[in-house]
């Protein structure tokens, strides 16, 4: 785990999405502030919120329960945003800027879990295998 969350990658991008997300909700009708508004925004704070979390919490496990929950989030935004597209609110443009975002954080996600998962299965989560002893 890294000391400082903000050096990680995946959750730059995640940053990246949420002010994307948060730029986008601007051009949406006032009648959907407290609704796609409110659910896209919060979901989309969502995803480097837990990625920094997990990463503060100090065990691999507990890292890799937050990183499921930004996972989750994550599909949320992806699903708002293909209702948003569907109801015509977002410029296209901006739209699908904000999926590229969405792709490339999901990457970079799922490449952290994977990593993460192989650590937990070491033995101690030492970093390196144990040599063996001899009898």
């Amino acid at each position: 785990m890294t000391l400082d969350y903000r050096g990680l990658k995946v959750w730059q991008e995640a940053m990246r999405l949420a002010e994307t997300v948060y730029r986008l909700c601007e051009g949406y009708p006032a009648e959907e502030r407290y609704g796609l508004v409110a659910q896209l925004k919060r979901a989309a704070v969502s995803v480097p919120s837990c990625i920094a979390e997990g990463n503060a919490r100090g065990s691999v496990r507990d890292y890799l329960r937050f990183l499921s929950m930004a996972n989750g989030s994550l599909a949320e935004v992806h699903t708002q945003l293909l209702l948003s597209i569907r109801l015509g609110f977002p410029d296209t443009q901006a739209a699908s800027q904000a999926l590229d975002h969405l792709r490339r954080v999901s990457f970079l996600l799922q490449s952290l879990r994977k990593s993460l998962k192989v650590k937990l299965q070491r033995p101690n989560h030492s970093p390196l295998p144990v040599p063996h002893s001899p009898l």
